[in-house]
C-alpha cells in the first residue's frame, strides 16, 4: 500500500491524483484475477503514469494499443505474467468520408461532432485525417452506436463504415521547422512563436486553458520550457522544442522548433 499512496500523492501535485487512483486500481486488479485489465485510451502523460505503476509491481506487464504504429492516443494493458491467453484491448476502426468539393472539414470539426453524441474524450483514440476523410480509432463498445448515430460533421453528410485495423493508414503529420529568436524560454513566448500569433493573444489563450505542456494543463503564461518539451493547443496542433542553442550577441534566446499540424 505504500508504493500506492506515494504514486497517488506524486500524482494529485500536476492534478492527475485521481486518474492514477483509477489506474492503479486496474493494475490491482489484474495482479488478483491473474489476468489482464484494459485502460481507456490514454494522452502520452496518462500513459508513462501507467508505465511508472508497472514499474512499481512485480508480475504486471504493460503493453499499449493505439490501433496502429506511433499511435499518440492509446490503451494500457495491465497483464498479470502467469496470464497464458491473449489479451484483448478492443480497439477498433471506423473510416469517415464526405464530399471535400463543397466541405473543408479539420479535426476539431471531427472531435465536436463525436462530443455532441456524448461520446468521451477517453472513448476515442487518435484522429486521423487523411484528405479525403479521416479514421477514428474507438473502443470497440461504442463501435455500433458511432456507426448508428454519426451521420454528419457540421453540416457536411458523411458516409461511415468500419475499417479493419490492419488497414488503418499511418497518421500524415505536416511538419513545419522554426528557428527563430525568442526574448525568454517563457511558455506564452514560445508558443507564440511556434503558432504564429502575438505574445498577448496567446497569454489570453493559456488563460482559457487551450494550451497544454507535455499534455499536462499549462499553469501559466511564465511557465518555463526547456528543451524536448510539446505544446499542445487546442484545435491548432502542437510545437516540439527540438533545441535550444543558447544565447545570441544580443542576449536572445535561439531555438529550434517543430510545428506540427
Amino acid at each position: 500500500m505504500g508504493d500506492r499512496e506515494k504514486i497517488i500523492r506524486y500524482y494529485q501535485a500536476s492534478g492527475e491524483g485521481e486518474l492514477a487512483a483509477k489506474l492503479l486500481d486496474l493494475a490491482e486488479a489484474a495482479l488478483r484475477n491473474r489476468k489482464y485489465k484494459v485502460t481507456e485510451f490514454l494522452d502520452p502523460y496518462g500513459y508513462s503514469i501507467a508505465e511508472t505503476i508497472s514499474a512499481h509491481y512485480d508480475r504486471l506487464k504493460l503493453v499499449s494499443s493505439g490501433g496502429y504504429e506511433g499511435a499518440e492516443r492509446v490503451k494500457a494493458v495491465f497483464i498479470n505474467e502467469e496470464f497464458r491467453g491473449t489479451s484483448d484491448a478492443a480497439v477498433e476502426a471506423v473510416s469517415v468520408t464526405w464530399d471535400e468539393r463543397y466541405y473543408q472539414i479539420t479535426h476539431r470539426d471531427v472531435l465536436g461532432a463525436l462530443m455532441a453524441l456524448g461520446i468521451k474524450r477517453e472513448i476515442i483514440g487518435d484522429l486521423i485525417m487523411c484528405g479525403h476523410g479521416c479514421q477514428i480509432i474507438i473502443d470497440s463498445s461504442f463501435l455500433n452506436f458511432l456507426m448508428q448515430n454519426l451521420s454528419k460533421i457540421g453540416a457536411a453528410p458523411i458516409s461511415i463504415t468500419q475499417l479493419e485495423i490492419a488497414d488503418i493508414a499511418p497518421r500524415e503529420e505536416k511538419v513545419k521547422e522554426i528557428k527563430t529568436t525568442v526574448a525568454s524560454l517563457r511558455l506564452d513566448v514560445i508558443a507564440a512563436a511556434g503558432f504564429g500569433t502575438s505574445r498577448s493573444r496567446m497569454s489570453e489563450e493559456i488563460v482559457a486553458g487551450k494550451l497544454k505542456v507535455n499534455w499536462q494543463e499549462a499553469k501559466n503564461s511564465a511557465q518555463s520550457i526547456k528543451e524536448n518539451d510539446v505544446i499542445s493547443m487546442r484545435g491548432r496542433g502542437r510545437v516540439e522544442v527540438c533545441e535550444v542553442l543558447g544565447q545570441t550577441r544580443k542576449g536572445r534566446m535561439s531555438i529550434v522548433l517543430k510545428r506540427f499540424m
